[in-house]
């Protein structure tokens, strides 16, 4: 389950000739960060209740004016959580503008129980290769997926080339999403911006090519001292 959104949810489309209005971001993120709070544990019974009754949509325009309301340039998703039932996922796609309001965030956050879990990026899938992804017609499993990476040790990170054999079946704008998406479920959002610098769609499966789990782990090693390594595990 993911609801993923941006933060206008205006009934109506904009008039194209109308300048868009200027989205307001707070001057305190510690004070926006308690407000979003506040608002999310008033909210939460009627979430509790739509996701029990599947009906999310009943609840999706208050969560986005409640995300908007800590920054308009946040998105938001709430998924199943990995050690909890359920997961909100509140990230700034590593944007350094905006690091400082989720970071407010995930220190005024309540701790994590049994129901709820909460994170500041997207994390990793446990298993990148139980996931299959469907596009129309077409079935991605990442299992299937192959990678090829090549190593700057003087700046800790990794060239990468994709490859899956049902590539070549699809236009190019999927098939470009489909190159970073193993990338991003394998590492998650802040592993894979801090250590991947280029990406390429690999049109055959390239020599010395390994899998998803092979590459996470070659990842999380990558310029690691004894430090760096600590919580790297799921």
């Amino acid at each position: 389950m993911r609801l993923f959104r941006r933060k206008n949810t205006a009934a109506d489309p904009p008039d194209p000739r109308t300048a868009w209005p200027e989205q307001r971001v707070p001057e305190d993120p510690a004070a926006a960060a308690e407000a979003f709070w506040y608002g999310w544990f008033d909210l939460l019974p009627m979430v509790s209740a739509a996701l029990g009754e599947g009906e999310l949509h009943r609840v999706e325009h208050e969560l986005c004016q409640l995300v908007e309301a800590l920054h308009p340039r946040l998105h938001f998703s709430l998924e199943r959580g990995r050690q909890a039932i359920y997961a909100l996922v509140v990230t700034g796609q590593e944007d350094p503008e905006i690091r400082p309001f989720t970071d407010a965030w995930r220190a005024a956050a309540p701790p994590d129980d049994a129901i709820w879990e909460y994170h500041d990026s997207v994390p990793p899938v446990p298993d990148p290769t139980e996931v299959t992804v469907n596009l129309g017609e077409h079935r991605i499993a990442l299992a299937d997926v192959r990678v090829v990476a090549q190593i700057d040790e003087d700046e800790h990170v990794v060239d990468v080339a994709v490859f899956h054999p049902g590539f070549g079946d699809l236009d190019h704008a999927t098939r470009q999403t489909m190159t970073f998406l193993p990338l991003d479920a394998t590492l998650g959002e802040r592993l894979a911006a801090e250590r991947l610098r280029r990406v390429e769609t690999a049109e055959a499966e390239p020599a010395g090519a390994i899998t998803l789990p092979e590459f996470r782990d070659l990842v999380r090693g990558l310029g690691a001292g004894p430090d760096e390594n600590v919580g790297a595990a799921d």
